[in-house]
């Protein structure tokens, strides 16, 4: 009787997990710079239900090749969004960004403007859908790879929209893609956003993060990147630690063993959000539980 009341406990304790546990909602959003509907995965932690407070949102960015949903269907433990989101009462934006878009506005097609999207279409729709904090010091974004990119280029030409950014083995320097042994395939990938020129070193140049020191240090978001030291990208971020360095930009830089996989990102995120967690925790609006 007593293993019976001890199994049965143990059963209600897990009931009240999976009924409590944040929620995930698919939201669409309608592009008009695009003329399309995308969609983002919002995830809500527990305690927004049972406050009326306004709550901090992350911005989560995926990677080349990847959608909207890679966050949460990618990682080794499918529950690490949720429960950050849980642990830190913050909702976790995760938009579409398609394959190979890098966040950018296309130059030569209208129906690549990722960049007007991200910063104007999505944050409008999640600021008008949910409780948030809509303004910069309630907003931070970070992603992977491609995404690492995306979280800081938007963060450095939109230091108005966040109050923090970060990187994951970020794609800083796109150019070192076309010296890869599927440089053909990449080429291929970018033309819908840079068109005939997407072969060309120096347009890649033109948006690449890591010659964007003049507007990062200006901004002074403060900032976290960390890459793997087996991961392809790991001397382009190398390089712009060390840019950083040399302007005097205060940032987090860290390198940790392993490569451009879901198990590096699994164990980068966490400290992601802990590290946006103090900068919220400074501006007083990280919402009560």
């Amino acid at each position: 009787m007593k293993k019976l009341k001890m199994l049965i406990s143990a059963f209600l304790i897990c009931m009240s997990t999976w009924t409590y546990a944040a929620k995930v909602d698919t939201l669409q959003v309608a592009s008009t710079a695009m003329g399309k509907t995308y969609k983002a995965a919002v995830v809500l932690p527990n305690s927004y239900a049972k406050s009326k407070s306004k709550f901090p949102v992350m911005y989560l960015l995926h990677g080349a090749y990847g959608h909207f949903s890679d966050w949460l269907k990618n990682t080794p433990n499918k529950k690490l969004v949720q429960t950050l989101s849980d642990q830190y009462n913050l909702i976790i934006v995760m938009p579409e960004g398609e394959t190979f878009s890098f966040y950018l506005d296309s130059p030569v097609n209208k129906e690549s403007q990722f960049e007007t999207f991200i910063t104007k279409e999505v944050v409008e729709k999640v600021d008008k859908t949910y409780r948030t904090i809509n303004n910069k010091t309630g907003r931070v974004i970070t992603g992977l790879s491609m995404g690492g990119h995306g979280a800081l280029y938007l963060s450095a030409k939109h230091p108005d929209l966040f109050c923090a950014a970060g990187s994951m083995s970020g794609a800083v320097d796109m150019s070192v893609m076309l010296n890869r042994d599927n440089s053909a395939q990449v080429v291929k990938l970018m033309q819908p956003v840079f068109g005939d020129k997407s072969g060309s070193s120096e347009m890649y140049e033109q948006y690449a993060v890591i010659n964007m020191l003049d507007r990062i240090k200006a901004n002074k978001l403060p900032l976290i990147m960390d890459c793997g030291v087996d991961d392809f990208l790991i001397e382009p971020n190398r390089e712009l630690h060390r840019r950083l360095v040399y302007n005097k930009v205060e940032h987090d830089y860290t390198e940790r063993p392993g490569a451009h996989t879901w198990d590096y990102w699994e164990n980068s995120l966490p400290y992601h959000v802990l590290f946006f967690n103090k900068i919220l925790l400074k501006n007083q609006i990280v919402a009560k539980k």
